[in-house]
């Protein structure tokens, strides 16, 4: 896997908090480069910062999309309750013998950009049929841009788009190359709708695995059917200070899970496109999730 060039190492912790703000639309662009101008040293300008911060979706892709081992395609799929027509990218093996089971792979709060495709081709490859919705296929799609990204997302309505990640998992699950077992991966807000998908599909999801994302309703976690992973960053105090009420409501349903804390790693640490890649804890979290999804949607 394809590390970037700079490292979260390489930047100061505060900087990178104030980049998590900016993704995450607590700040915006120019006051992210107002406040980042204190960092900016050695001939370096808080505008290069951000360039540094952002993915690089090309150097970074581990599965080609020429890679023959895979088949893949845009399909459309109804949204009912939601947004009425929405798309996704779909990855599966190629010359498959039989059906496979599914893995619905969501994304962060940019919708289907280009690091998300290639998580769906990488589990093609182990095996599964990978179905990654974009969030943002009613208002034109993901950009091609991550800044237009994360100012479209603010857009969505959020209950509609609840439902169209409902739809898709039960598309995914009635998919003719699919087993019908399928479970769900997330990362930051695709996470959180991993724990809120949880919660609304009851026995129809078979696993989850949900990367430094938002807790779910607390109240509705007794609800929740699928054993789960939690997988999170060590710096990531916006995510971590709501664990210990969600672990509890976990532990008083009697709902399988287990959670691993990365030491020393910032949130979006899997993401291998930005410097916040965390090569070693990303490649141990990935083999779990992989392990998880063999032993309970297989």
């Amino acid at each position: 896997m394809t590390a970037p060039s700079k490292t979260a190492h390489d930047f100061d912790q505060d900087l990178l908090i104030l980049f998590d703000a900016y993704v995450h639309g607590g700040i915006d662009r120019r006051t992210f480069l107002d406040k980042a101008a204190k960092y900016a040293v050695g001939g370096v300008t808080a505008a290069m910062l951000l360039e540094q911060l952002t993915p690089k979706f090309l150097e970074a892709q581990v599965i080609a999309h020429e890679d023959a081992r895979i088949e893949q395609q845009y399909v459309e799929y109804p949204s009912p309750n939601g947004y009425g027509t929405m798309r996704g990218y779909l990855a599966k093996p190629a010359n498959a013998s039989g059906k496979a089971p599914g893995v619905l792979v969501i994304h962060e709060n940019r919708g289907l950009n280009p690091h998300i495709e290639d998580i769906a081709r990488r589990l093609a490859v182990d095996g599964f049929v990978a179905f990654a919705p974009d969030a943002l296929f009613p208002l034109g799609g993901y950009p091609g841009d991550e800044e237009k990204a994360r100012e479209l997302f603010p857009k969505l309505e959020q209950p509609k788009t609840r439902e169209d990640f409902i739809a898709a998992a039960r598309f995914l699950k009635a998919r003719p190359e699919c087993t019908g077992k399928i479970g769900a991966v997330g990362f930051c807000y695709g996470g959180g709708m991993v724990n809120f998908l949880a919660t609304k599909l009851g026995s129809d999801l078979s696993a989850g695995v949900a990367f430094y994302g938002s807790s779910p309703d607390l109240a509705e976690v007794p609800k929740i059917k699928a054993p789960l992973i939690i997988q999170s960053a060590e710096n990531d105090q916006r995510i971590n200070d709501s664990w210990p009420a969600y672990e509890a409501a976990l532990k008083a349903a009697g709902v399988k899970y287990e959670r691993f804390l990365y030491p020393g790693t910032q949130h979006g640490f899997n993401n291998n496109t930005t410097p916040r890649f965390d090569a070693a804890a990303a490649k141990l979290a990935w083999e779990r999730t992989v392990g998880f999804f063999r032993a309970n949607v297989k």
